[in-house]
């Protein structure tokens, strides 16, 4: 197998593990979203609570370039943690949510390549 794919198996059971943890039942469900030919990857609630619509991403992990980019994470877990602890290489993760003058200061990767390409990357 190799990296990219294991990555990807990685970010997926993560992503279903916690899916089950912020699914409360009722009207707000949790929901998985896996785009296997962008490489994008999202946990979402989405629902009714009290009368109001909630449509919020709770996590979203790319893969870019065969680093695993963590975009955002609206949870008080640490992550990146949890995909060393599961065999991802520290370096080959990218904190996607942190300013990219600040990703050489981590404990790990930055982006394979430079800048002006990684934002063309977006769309």
């Amino acid at each position: 197998m190799d990296n990219v794919e294991f990555y990807r198996q990685v970010v997926k059971q993560m992503l279903n593990e916690y899916a089950a943890f912020f699914d409360f039942g009722g009207e707000v469900q949790s929901q998985t979203i896996f785009d296997l030919e962008q490489e994008r990857y999202m946990l979402i609630s989405i629902g009714w609570m009290e009368g109001k619509r909630v449509h919020d991403c709770i996590m979203h992990v790319d893969i870019i370039d065969s680093q695993v980019w963590i975009q955002e994470n609206n949870t008080d877990r640490l992550i990146a943690e949890e995909l060393v602890a599961a065999g991802i290489p520290p370096k080959s993760i990218v904190l996607g949510l942190q300013p990219p003058e600040l990703r050489a200061y981590t404990d790990y990767g930055v982006p394979n390549l430079p800048p002006s390409q990684v934002s063309l990357k977006v769309g």
